[in-house]
């Protein structure tokens, strides 16, 4: 593998991205840029953790019925 595969992009590719977010956002921002996304993929990942356990209750639920209506 002589490319760096993200998107299909190449090691020059991802290296130019990375040139221009420098220059317009700066090397203070960056950092602040970089912490909102980790932010914010870490309340995505709660949100559907949530949501699975939610799902997860539901169907427990759902099964303890059926089996008390067996009975």
């Amino acid at each position: 593998m002589d490319k760096l595969l993200f998107f299909n992009l190449g090691g020059g590719e991802i290296f130019i991205i990375m040139a221009i977010v420098l220059l317009l956002f700066g090397a203070k921002r960056i950092p602040e840029i970089a912490r909102g996304m980790g932010r914010g993929i870490r309340q995505f990942k709660d949100a559907a953790n949530d949501i699975q356990e939610d799902l997860e209750k539901s169907v427990k639920d759902v099964k303890k019925q059926i089996e008390e209506e067996k009975k």
